[in-house]
């Protein structure tokens, strides 16, 4: 299984990257996390005709502007997007005259609302509120026998801790630099995302959704990683293009 970071960017897209997008490839399904604009790059990874099932944390729109362009695909299977309850009416906004609907597209998209807790469709997966300025879902994915746990734009709290716990894979966001905090709309730094890798007992944690305004180049990403590292170990801070093999 292959886990690929198409966009790693919080707030909006510069040269370190586009904004939120991650793409798992597993033995039965193509899984996609976050509808950021580097979801534009999904077309040189999805080949063959395995079911697409994406799944947003929320609506803002980092997470959902990647929308205006998938006209640009022509898959032949069904887009499956999973969200919070109200976010089959919340993308009404994907229409004219923003963008084409996606009614438009060549390809069928069925969106699925989705409560707290845990579900067996097509797989099992579990969803979390976390502590965020708007609603917003972390998810505990298991796929290939293996447990992948996505949670970005949160601040610390136990949803956060729970689905982490024992995940062989924890990607979750470092849109604060080491020492800042923020009450109205809460984040993480990086000392926080290890802590939570640490005490969930993760086996390897991924630092994403860095916010462009505070990190502006790559060294910032790198020290933001360093410092997480002497936390716990097995961290990565993450870049457009990188692949992790699970």
């Amino acid at each position: 299984m292959k886990v690929r970071f198409l966009g790693t960017n919080g707030w909006y897209s510069t040269d370190c990257g586009n904004t939120s997008c991650v793409l798992i490839d597993s033995e039965k399904y193509y899984v996609v996390l976050d509808a950021g604009d580097g979801i534009y790059k999904l077309d040189r990874y999805i080949k063959i005709e395995k079911p697409i099932h994406l799944f947003l944390s929320h609506l803002h729109l980092d997470h959902i502007i990647g929308f205006h362009s998938i006209g640009k695909f022509s898959f032949k299977q069904t887009l499956n997007i999973y969200g919070l309850q109200g976010t089959k009416d919340g993308l009404q906004i994907i229409r004219h005259p923003y963008t084409a609907p996606f009614s438009d597209l060549s390809f069928p998209v069925e969106i699925r609302d989705l409560q707290e807790g845990s579900y067996d469709l097509p797989f099992h997966f579990t969803c979390r509120l976390l502590v965020h300025a708007d609603p917003c879902l972390g998810y505990r994915l298991e796929l290939d026998n293996q447990v992948i746990t996505y949670c970005t734009d949160t601040g610390t709290c136990g949803n956060l801790s729970e689905l982490a716990q024992n995940a062989a894979l924890l990607i979750t966001e470092c849109s604060l630099k080491p020492g800042q905090s923020s009450c109205g709309w809460p984040h993480l730094n990086p000392r926080d995302a290890a802590n939570i890798a640490k005490q969930a007992n993760a086996k390897q944690l991924v630092l994403t959704h860095f916010d462009a305004n505070f990190y502006r180049d790559m060294k910032d990403r790198f020290e933001a990683g360093a410092v997480a590292k002497e936390i716990f170990k097995n961290t990565i801070h993450a870049y457009d293009g990188l692949e992790v093999e699970l």
